[in-house]
C-alpha cells in the first residue's frame, strides 16, 4: 500500500503538475520534467505519472511510455487505461491487447474507460473471438447499458462483418448518441449496404439529435458509392439549412460526391463557395475533372492552385498526371511530377502507378520501365500498370512474361490484370493466346469475367475477322452487353465491311444510346464505303429528324509544355491563319507526291 503523502511531497507534486499543465515544446522537454519527477522521489506517484504517460503518447513515443509504466511498482486502473488508450491512439493494436491481458492477469477489472479502447483494438485487428469474450465481461460487469461501450461493440461487430449482431447491440442502446448512429451507418457502408446506411441517416434526422460533420461525410460517401446524385442533393440541401457547408471537411465531401456522380457544374459551385480551401479540397476538384474526362479544366485549376501558392500533395499530382495522360502532355506531366519528392513516387504505389501510366500512354516505355524498376513497393496495381503499358505499346510477349512473374511472387491477378493482357492480344492479333487467358480467369484464378472482359474478347475476335464468333460471344454473355461491347463489334464491321451485321449492331446501339451521333456516323461511313449512297442519305436524314448533330472532332498537342486544343474547323487559336496556310501547303505537296485521300469514312 502506498504511504500517505506528506505536505512537502504534495507541494513538490503541485509544482510538477504545474510544469506539466504548461505543456511541452518538445519530447526532450518532457523527459527533462520526468527527470525532475525522479529527482524529487515522486517516481511512484500514479497521478503525476499518468500525466507524464499521456503527454508521452502525444509525441508518439510508445517505447518511452512502456519504460515509464514498467518502472511503476503498483500501477492503478488509471495508468492501465492510459496505456491501453495511448497504444490504440498510436495504432499499436496488438500491444494494446497485450496490455489488456496483463491488466487482467494482475486482477484488475476493466471499466467503462477500458472497454471502448480495447474493443477498438479488437475491431482493427478483426479479433472477433476476443471481442466476444470482452462483450461477455461487459455484461457481467454491468456496463451493457453504457452508450460508449455499446457503440464500441457496434463498431466491433460491424467491422468484423457481423452486421446483424451490430444492429442488435445498437437497438439495445437505451439513449443513442450521434456516435452510436454514425457507428451503425459506417457499418452498413463497410459491407456495401449504402442504401441501408442512407435509410439509417433518415432515421437519425427524425430524432432530436443533430449529426456531426463526420456522420455527414460518411453518408455522402454512401451516396457516392450508389451514384445517387438525387440523394446527395437532398443531403446538400440539409447541409445548407444547418449552416454546415462552411465546414471544409463536409464541403470537400460534397465536391467529391458531385464529381464522382458526374455533375462537375455542381462540384465547381460548391468548390468556389469554400472560403478557405485546403489541399484535399483542391485535389478532389482536380481529380474530379480528370475522372470526368475534362483534362484541360483539371490542368487550368492546378495552375490556379500554383498561382495561389498551395503546395500540391502526392494525391493531387495523381489527378494532374491523369489529366496529362489523357492530353498526351508528357512534358507537362514531368514538370508536375517534379513538384513532389521523387521518393513519394518510388514509395507510394498510387503515385508511382500514375507516373508509369503517363509514360506508357505517351509512348515512352523506357521511362515507364525505369519508374517500375525503382518502385520500392510493387503491389498488384503497379504490376497491372506496367503489364498494360507494355501490352499497349506492342511489347506483348514481355507483358506475358511479367504476368508469369506475378504468379511466381504470389500476387493474385485481378480483373484489371486480364484486361491489360487481353488488350495486348487484341493489338497483336493473338486470338489463341487471348482465348487462353480469358478461359483461365474462371478455371485457374476463380475470377468471373465482367462485361469489360467480354468487350475485349469481342474486339479481339472482331479485329481478327471472326465476326460470327464475336457476335456469338455477345449472344452467349451471362449479362446484358453494353454500348462498349456492341461498339467494338460495330468497329470490326467497319474494318471488314460487313454492312449486314453492322445494321443489326446499330439497332442495339441506338436502343442503348439513342442520341449518340457516333453510331449513326459509323454506319453511314460503312454505307458510303460500299457505295450505298441511298442508305447513307437515309441515316443523315434520320439524324436531322431527331435533331442529332455530329460532335466535332477534337485533338490536343503539347508544345514547350503548353497544351493546344483544336476542334474541326475552328479558328479560335491565335495562330489559326498560319496553321491553315501550312496545312494547305502540306496538302499540295502530298498530292504532288501521289497521295489520294480516303473519303469513304467521311459523313
Amino acid at each position: 500500500m502506498q504511504s500517505r503523502p506528506t505536505y512537502p511531497s504534495m507541494s513538490k507534486g503541485l509544482e510538477i503538475k504545474k510544469l506539466i499543465l504548461q505543456g511541452f515544446n518538445s519530447f526532450r522537454h518532457l523527459k527533462h520534467v520526468h527527470a525532475h519527477v525522479l529527482r524529487l522521489s515522486l517516481c511512484q506517484d500514479n497521478y503525476l505519472l499518468n500525466m507524464i504517460l499521456r503527454c508521452s503518447f502525444d509525441f508518439s513515443d510508445t517505447n518511452y511510455t512502456r519504460l515509464v509504466f514498467h518502472q511503476v511498482k503498483q500501477p492503478n486502473i488509471f495508468l492501465w487505461n492510459t496505456m491501453i488508450r495511448g497504444l490504440v491512439s498510436n495504432d499499436c493494436f496488438d500491444d494494446a491487447v497485450e496490455f489488456y491481458s496483463l491488466m487482467r492477469s494482475e486482477g484488475f477489472l476493466p471499466n467503462n474507460f477500458t472497454f471502448p479502447f480495447v474493443l477498438k483494438a479488437c475491431a482493427r485487428l478483426l479479433d472477433l473471438q476476443l471481442g466476444v469474450k470482452i462483450h461477455t465481461l461487459v455484461v457481467k460487469a454491468g456496463f451493457d447499458y453504457d452508450v460508449f461501450v455499446n457503440t464500441s461493440l457496434v463498431c466491433l461487430y460491424a467491422k468484423c462483418g457481423f452486421l446483424e449482431d451490430a444492429h442488435k447491440v445498437f437497438d439495445d442502446i437505451p439513449e443513442k448518441n450521434v456516435v452510436s448512429w454514425t457507428a451503425i451507418i459506417s457499418g452498413y457502408i463497410g459491407v456495401g449496404k449504402s442504401r441501408e446506411a442512407i435509410d439509417m441517416f433518415r432515421r437519425l434526422l427524425e430524432t432530436n439529435l443533430v449529426p456531426d460533420s463526420f456522420t455527414v461525410v460518411r453518408v455522402l460517401s454512401a451516396c457516392t458509392q450508389l451514384g445517387d446524385i438525387n440523394c446527395g442533393e437532398w443531403i446538400h440541401k440539409w447541409i445548407m439549412e444547418m449552416g454546415m457547408v462552411r465546414n471544409v471537411f463536409v464541403a470537400t465531401s460534397l465536391v467529391d460526391m458531385y464529381a464522382k456522380c458526374g455533375n462537375m457544374g455542381k462540384a465547381r459551385g460548391v468548390f468556389d463557395g469554400i472560403p478557405e480551401k485546403d489541399i484535399v479540397t483542391w485535389g478532389a476538384m482536380i481529380q474530379g475533372y480528370a475522372l470526368n474526362e475534362l483534362p484541360r479544366e483539371a490542368m487550368d485549376l492546378f495552375l490556379q492552385m500554383q498561382r495561389e501558392n498551395v503546395k500540391p500533395d502526392c494525391y493531387t499530382v495523381v489527378g494532374v498526371l491523369s489529366a496529362c495522360t489523357r492530353l498526351g502532355a508528357l512534358e507537362l506531366g514531368e514538370w508536375a511530377s517534379g513538384l513532389v519528392d521523387r521518393n513519394e513516387f518510388l514509395c507510394n504505389p498510387v503515385v508511382g502507378t500514375a507516373l508509369i501510366d503517363l509514360y506508357a500512354k505517351c509512348g515512352n516505355m523506357a521511362r515507364a520501365w525505369e519508374v517500375f524498376k525503382g518502385m520500392k513497393e510493387k503491389d498488384r496495381v503497379v504490376w497491372n500498370a506496367i503489364i498494360s503499358g507494355l501490352a499497349m505499346n506492342g511489347y506483348v510477349k514481355i507483358s506475358f512474361g511479367l504476368f508469369g512473374q506475378v504468379e511466381k511472387i504470389g500476387i493474385k491477378p485481378d480483373g484489371n490484370t486480364f484486361i491489360g493482357l487481353l488488350c495486348g492480344c487484341t493489338h497483336a492479333g493473338l486470338v489463341d493466346e487471348g482465348m487462353q487467358y480469358f478461359n483461365s480467369m474462371d478455371r485457374v484464378f476463380s475470377l468471373i469475367p465482367t462485361v469489360e472482359h467480354y468487350g475485349c474478347m469481342v474486339d479481339l475476335l472482331g479485329r481478327a475477322g471472326l465476326l460470327d464468333e464475336a457476335h456469338r460471344m455477345i449472344r452467349n454473355m451471362p449479362m446484358e452487353a453494353n454500348a462498349i461491347v456492341w461498339g467494338a463489334l460495330l468497329g470490326a464491321c467497319r474494318i471488314h465491311k460487313d454492312t449486314q451485321l453492322a445494321e443489326l449492331v446499330l439497332k442495339q446501339l441506338i436502343e442503348l444510346e439513342p442520341w449518340n451521333s457516333g453510331n449513326y456516323v459509323l454506319l453511314s461511313n460503312i454505307y458510303s464505303t460500299n457505295l450505298k449512297w441511298d442508305e447513307a442519305a437515309k441515316i443523315r436524314l434520320s439524324m436531322n429528324e431527331k435533331g442529332i448533330q455530329k460532335s466535332p472532332g477534337c485533338s490536343w498537342i503539347e508544345v514547350d509544355g503548353i497544351v493546344h486544343e483544336f476542334l474541326v474547323g475552328d479558328k479560335y487559336h491565335p495562330l489559326s491563319e498560319k496553321i491553315y496556310a501550312n496545312l494547305d501547303e502540306l496538302t499540295k505537296k502530298m498530292k504532288v507526291a501521289g497521295y489520294i485521300p480516303t473519303t469513304g469514312y467521311v459523313l
